[in-house]
């Protein structure tokens, strides 16, 4: 069991940047592969960004390669999201999820969720 739980949400212009942070709670935090995904308004959830359980293998959705990248500190129980060159189209409210079968791009494969941290791109 881990609970989630999302900061660095707000609001920035275009082009501008932004560091989601993720807390995880529970002393086994380290064993499980962590993602982040989004939710814009009217759409559905979509995978942004996932990291191994040792935070040697890195994903990225073709729509924020190269502008966001994904860590994690396992003696923090942390894993962060810096954004870079935010667009209108990133506009979302960020979920950071854990999963205990590994990295993976779709939802059904995290088992927990935080509540979401909303990011706001204005252009």
């Amino acid at each position: 069991q881990v609970t989630l739980e999302e900061s660095g949400g707000g609001l920035v212009q275009d082009g501008g940047s932004l560091r989601l942070s993720c807390v995880g709670s529970g002393r086994t935090f380290s064993i499980y592969a962590m993602g982040w995904f989004r939710q814009a308004p009217g759409k559905g959830r979509e995978f942004v960004s996932a990291i191994s359980w040792s935070g040697r293998s890195t994903y990225y959705a073709d729509s924020v390669k190269g502008r966001f990248t994904i860590s994690r500190d396992n003696a923090k129980n942390t894993v962060n999201l810096l954004m870079n060159s935010l667009k209108p189209e990133d506009t979302a409210v960020y979920y950071c999820a854990a999963s205990s079968h590994g990295v993976g791009r779709q939802g059904y494969e995290y088992s927990y969720w935080g509540q979401g941290t909303p990011v706001t791109v204005s252009s």
